[in-house]
């Protein structure tokens, strides 16, 4: 079986490729026999494949890499797509952060007018690839890594249709955490998780027929052990009955995440920038090291991840147990073994709602518990309750945002433009929105 990565000069890619080395031992239906890399910069694609390399010479068996440089051809034969693309690069995620934190609003790579600024620059290159899937590998499923991943898999589902799926971490990450937690088998618990990409809640988490999500949420030693609990901390959690998202501090808790985002010493997005710019360049004249350097970089970004929240929450250190960086590629190969190899496995996924979500339309993508298998994905509605008031409300304007970002992008409407961040909850008024937009540059002056 053949696996194509699109962004495969993206920092996570050795992620994947771990634990592809992992599987490859596996007499199971849906191996992979050979990882194909496209990216559209060849010198970060080439330090990467120094990575996959160094990591491949201490297997027996190691899965062939390939680097296209012809996007078709990277697709050509493909079975699995796996799309990570970062139209913009880390550059371009610097001053999406940048440019709503000079107008006092959050500056966030997928939440509030930065993820909406992102994906207006992404949405168009990921229906184009769409396309270009549809036209040279037809039966590829795209798992989508590409964030805002809500709305870029919405958009490429457009052209895919249910064969486009995304992938988030978050969720997964949220589950294993609280049925540790509680005390219970991470592998063993069932779960109701239902909201948007980065706007989740965990309404239920049960073990031997026994809901576990009441009895954590009133141990407040319990909920200091892990970081959700800490994030929002166990007052705020009984008030709401359930398990959030971290992203969706941001939304509870903005004034103090925005605090903390202006008084850091830089953003995020240049973190990133100044540390994998390093990285590549260094990597790039000693590729004997690029192993050891990857190793050393991804540590360090997987240590500083969420830093502005967790100071907005008092200030701690990330487990050492979340520090492993193993979330999307453990979702996104469970998820490819269950469709190639038939063998139905239960994930949280960005897919098509169907309309069961009141207020949304059937296309409209959702987070939530899907059952996976050789027939495709599909919603356990069974499994999944109802959201709450509060939590329709948010899912309902953030939908919103997303679809309005979605028509702006296809169609380079500057009223969709100007619809989608001023609707947004954390830009807070329609004159900053326009000044966001005409800082932005891509829909002229309003």
């Amino acid at each position: 079986m053949r696996l194509t990565i699109l962004g495969g000069g993206g920092f996570r890619v050795p992620l994947v490729y771990r634990a592809l080395l992992t599987e490859a031992h596996r007499d199971a239906a849906g191996r992979c026999t050979e990882l194909v890399l496209h990216d559209t910069d060849a010198a970060r694609a080439g330090v990467v494949a120094s990575v996959l390399a160094a990591q491949a010479r201490e297997e027996r068996h190691p899965v062939p890499v390939r680097v296209e440089a012809d996007l078709d051809d990277a697709l050509r034969g493909a079975d699995f797509v796996f799309s990570a693309i970062r139209v913009g690069g880390t550059e371009g995620r610097v001053r999406d952060e940048r440019i709503p934190l000079a107008e006092g609003v959050l500056g966030q790579e997928t939440v509030g007018a930065g993820g909406v600024l992102y994906a207006l620059r992404t949405v168009p290159v990921a229906m184009r690839i769409a396309e270009r899937v549809r036209a040279v590998a037809p039966g590829a499923w795209v798992i989508n890594f590409t964030n805002p991943a809500g709305i870029v898999t919405e958009a490429m589902a457009r052209v895919l249709g249910d064969r486009v799926v995304g992938i988030c971490d978050s969720p997964v990450g949220l589950v294993r955490r609280a049925a540790r937690a509680a005390g219970a088998d991470p592998a063993a618990v069932r779960y109701d998780y239902l909201g948007l990409n980065h706007l989740g809640w965990l309404r239920s988490l049960t073990a031997a027929g026994r809901d576990l999500l009441p009895g954590l949420l009133a141990d407040d030693a319990a909920l200091a052990s892990f970081e959700e609990g800490r994030l929002f901390g166990g007052s705020w959690l009984r008030a709401l009955g359930s398990l959030p998202n971290e992203y969706l501090h941001y939304y509870y808790f903005r004034r103090e995440t925005l605090a903390a985002v202006r008084e850091a010493p830089e953003t995020r997005g240049a973190f990133l920038d100044r540390q994998q710019r390093a990285f590549f360049a260094t990597a790039g004249q000693e590729p004997e090291r690029a192993l050891e350097l990857w190793e050393r970089t991804r540590l360090e970004r997987e240590e500083t991840y969420m830093a502005e929240s967790r100071e907005a929450s008092g200030g701690w250190e990330r487990d050492t147990c979340d520090l492993d960086g193993g979330g999307y590629d453990r979702v996104a190969l469970a998820l490819m073994h269950a469709i190639a190899g038939d063998t139905r496995d239960e994930l949280i996924l960005n897919v098509r709602g169907g309309g069961r979500v009141t207020g949304l339309p059937d296309d409209a993508v959702v987070e939530t518990v899907c059952a996976a298998d050789a027939d495709g994905v599909r919603p356990r509605w069974e499994a999944v309750t109802a959201p709450g008031e509060a939590e329709l409300g948010l899912m309902l304007q953030l939908k919103a945002v997303e679809r309005a970002t979605i028509e702006a992008a296809e169609t380079g409407s500057r009223r969709a433009a100007l619809r989608a961040l001023g609707l947004h909850p954390l830009v807070d008024s329609p004159a900053v929105a326009a000044r966001i937009l005409d800082a932005q540059g891509a829909f002229g002056a309003g």
